[in-house]
C-alpha cells in the first residue's frame, strides 16, 4: 500500500515516526510519503517538508504568514496528486490538515485521522468538517471517545496513548551515563523545556531563567527542540549554572529532579517520565486575548485535562512571571505538594490505558481500508 501521512509539529514527528515502524512491520512493501521531521524521516519514507517550516503559533502569527500557508496547501495538494497514495493520514495540527481531507474527500481519497484535532477545547464546529471529511479517527485521550460518540454521534477508535511506548521503549535503552556525557555535577537536575517554536521559547525560556541565580544548589539543563539550532539557544548561555542539549529531551527527563514546563505535549511527557512540574504559558497579548475568549476549558495541560484536577499549576500569561515561577518551584523540589504531584502521576499512567497504540492504529489503517474497499 502506498500512504500519505501529514504531521506539523514535534510531537506528531514522533507520533508519526512510531506509526511508520509500526506500518513497515505489518506492510514490509509500505511506500510511505510524509510531511514531518528527523524522526519520521530515520523510520524511512521520503520526506517532502519539514515541520520547521510549518509550525506558526498564534493568530496573530497565522495571520502574518498567511502566504506561506496557503501557498503550502496547494503544494501538498499537487505532491499528494502525484504520489497517488491508498491512503491519507493525518496527524494532528488541524488547520492545514482539515483544508486537505476536505479536498481529498472529494477527490476520493481515503482520509484517517491519528491524533484528534482538540475541538473539546475550541473550534467545536469542526465537528461538522470531520464527519464529513474524515472517514476513520483514531484518538488517544479516554475523555475524547465520549466526546465524539456521545455528544456527537460520530464513532471513534481510541487506541490509547501512544507516548506509553515511546517512553518505555527509551527506557529499555541503553544510553550511557548523561552526566558524564554533558559534564555535569552531582547536583539534582532541573530540566527546562521551552517549547519548541522560536516564539514561545523566546518568551517562556527567558522567564524560567530569571529565577534561577537563586539556586546553586541545583544545575538547570535546557533541553533544545529538535526542529530548532543549536545557534539559537546561544542568547540564552550567559549563566554557568545553565547547561544545554538538543534532542535529547527523554534523557533529560529521565535524571531530571523537577521540571519547568512550557504548556503542550511536553508536559505529560514529564508526567510520564513521572518528573513533578509546573507548566508555563505566555503567548503574543492579542493572540492570548483573542484565545482567551473562545477556549472555555479549565486547564491548559494535558496532566490537568486528562485528570480533571489540579495535578500541576498552570502559570500563564500575568501569573507567568518570575515572582510566581520561583513560589511553585520550590513546592516541586521538596515537600507535601511534590509527593502528591508524583502520587497523581500514578492514577494518570491508569488513565491513559495500555500499549500498543502504534500498532494498533496500523492495524486499524490496513483493516480500515480493506473494508472500505470491500464496501465499495
Amino acid at each position: 500500500m502506498k500512504y500519505y501521512i501529514i504531521a506539523g509539529e514535534a510531537s506528531g514527528d514522533l507520533h508519526g515516526s512510531n506509526l511508520m515502524k509500526a506500518l513497515l512491520i505489518k506492510d514490509p512493501n509500505a511506500e510511505i510519503r510524509f510531511w514531518g521531521g528527523d524522526l519520521m524521516e530515520k523510520a524511512g519514507g521520503t520526506l517532502v517538508k519539514h515541520y520547521r517550516d510549518l509550525a506558526f503559533m498564534g493568530f496573530v502569527e497565522v495571520v502574518q504568514n498567511l502566504r506561506t500557508i496557503l501557498r503550502n496547501i496547494s503544494f501538498c495538494k499537487k505532491d499528494i496528486v502525484g504520489f497517488n497514495p491508498d491512503v491519507l493520514i493525518f496527524i494532528d495540527y488541524p488547520g492545514f490538515n482539515l483544508r486537505i481531507a476536505e479536498w481529498a474527500k472529494k477527490r476520493g481519497i481515503q482520509t484517517h485521522y491519528y491524533i484528534s484535532p482538540q475541538i473539546w477545547a475550541w473550534k467545536e464546529s469542526r465537528i461538522k468538517a470531520i464527519k464529513r471529511d474524515v472517514d476513520f479517527m483514531y484518538v488517544i485521550l479516554p475523555f475524547e471517545k465520549e466526546f465524539y460518540e456521545v455528544k456527537h454521534k460520530y464513532p471513534v477508535t481510541f487506541v490509547g496513548h501512544p507516548l506509553i511506548d515511546a517512553i518505555e521503549a527509551y527506557r529499555n535503552e541503553d544510553h550511557g551515563d548523561f552526566r558524564i556525557k554533558h559534564n555535569l555535577d552531582d547536583r539534582p537536575i532541573i530540566a527546562l523545556l521551552p517549547g519548541s517554536r522560536k516564539q514561545e521559547i523566546s518568551r517562556l525560556l527567558t522567564e524560567m531563567l530569571s529565577v534561577i541565580h537563586n539556586y546553586p544548589e541545583y544545575q538547570f539543563v535546557i533541553a533544545g527542540a529538535p526542529g530548532q539550532e543549536a545557534s539559537f539557544y546561544d542568547q540564552f548561555m550567559k549563566d554557568k549554572n545553565i547547561s544545554f542539549v538538543l534532542n535529547e529531551t527523554y534523557a533529560l527527563l529521565n535524571v531530571a529532579h523537577a521540571a519547568l514546563v512550557t504548556s503542550g505535549t511536553a508536559t505529560l511527557e514529564t508526567a510520564l517520565f513521572k518528573v513533578p512540574q509546573v507548566v508555563l504559558y505566555k503567548g503574543n497579548q492579542i493572540s492570548y486575548e483573542i484565545a482567551k475568549r473562545i477556549i472555555t476549558l479549565r486547564y491548559i495541560s494535558l496532566v490537568n485535562l486528562i485528570m480533571d484536577d489540579d495535578v500541576v499549576v498552570e502559570l500563564i500569561q500575568g501569573d507567568c512571571n518570575s515572582k510566581r515561577i520561583e513560589e511553585e518551584f520550590k513546592k516541586i523540589t521538596v515537600g507535601e505538594k511534590r509527593l502528591k504531584i508524583l502520587l497523581d502521576y500514578e492514577k494518570l499512567i491508569c488513565n491513559l490505558g495500555g500499549r500498543g497504540a502504534s500498532k494498533y492504529v496500523a492495524d486499524e489503517i490496513i483493516e480500515n481500508h480493506k473494508k472500505k474497499i470491500s464496501t465499495n
